[in-house]
């Protein structure tokens, strides 16, 4: 059975099998090489780069112009499938295991959104890493807006947090009751400097989605949470234009139908309203 017979998944196979394949054909779909380059480039052997280029020329993918060979239209169009087919699974390998985690479930996002973000997994030997993330970003922003249950994120940054918005960050969080009522009665300190300086503004919500999002001044991120602990999974963050479109449209949303802090003070302790009241005062 030739080259030009059998099944497409023959020649998938094929290219598969030998990662030199696919980018002997994607360098020679960029531009025409002679067959030393192509061995140096591909790092093979001289008979294996030989056997190549006939198997190639057999299939119509490359023709030989001189002392140069070059992709054929098919053979470009085979190179750039074959491309553009590990670049999604390249992709996939790095969401596979936090996708579930992601608003990509539901349909609001497209996986492939996801290609050039940066995905940070929490690990046994460093559970820290998302955290560390969102730091670098927290300290490289002038406007921040979170919406979610941001304790995970809150414990370890609230004096980031609380200086970078006391320095004049402007910020935004629209996040469930609880969280509200934790930090006021857990952090009464950092919460009426942070309040009292005008930068920050808080919402309340009863129905923040599963994940955490996050607006930064030229990114946005998406934390994924374990559902009984609340510990933090994975980070994704990354600042494709599409990803900002639909964060900046979710955002909104939950802000018109959040409600305002001074609604939950009948709830909350007190003490701890008395003394964020006297700072304003």
């Amino acid at each position: 059975m030739g080259p030009n017979t059998g099944s497409p998944i023959g020649d998938i196979a094929y290219l598969a099998r030998s990662e030199h394949r696919v980018s002997t054909l994607v360098a020679l779909a960029d531009r025409p090489r002679s067959r030393s380059e192509l061995r140096e480039l591909v790092g093979v052997s001289s008979s294996t780069i030989r056997r190549t280029l006939s198997e190639f020329e057999d299939r119509n993918w490359i023709r030989k112009s001189g002392r140069q060979f070059e992709a054929t239209p098919v053979g470009a169009y085979i190179a750039s499938g074959m491309a553009g087919l590990i670049e999604r699974v390249e992709n996939e390998r790095r969401l596979r295991d936090v996708w579930h985690w992601l608003p990509v479930e539901t349909g609001d996002l497209r996986i492939d959104l996801f290609a050039d973000a940066v995905v940070t997994v929490a690990e046994a030997t460093d559970p820290y890493r998302p955290v560390n993330r969102f730091v670098s970003l927290l300290e490289a922003t002038d406007r921040f807006r979170l919406l979610g249950s941001d304790l995970a994120l809150f414990e370890p940054c609230r004096e980031l947090f609380c200086r970078r918005v006391v320095d004049g960050m402007e910020a935004e969080i629209i996040d469930p009751p609880y969280v509200s009522k934790h930090v006021l009665s857990t952090y009464p300190d950092h919460f009426s400097k942070t309040m009292g300086s005008g930068n920050l503004t808080v919402w309340v919500h009863d129905e923040v989605p599963g994940y955490g999002l996050t607006l930064f001044d030229d990114r946005v991120s998406i934390t994924g949470y374990t559902p009984d602990s609340g510990a933090i999974r994975v980070l994704v963050d990354t600042d494709a234009p599409e990803v900002r479109e639909w964060a900046e449209t979710t955002y909104a949303a939950y802000r018109r139908s959040a409600r305002s802090l001074d609604a939950l003070n009948v709830d909350i302790d007190a003490d701890a309203c008395c003394e964020v009241r006297l700072e304003h005062e």
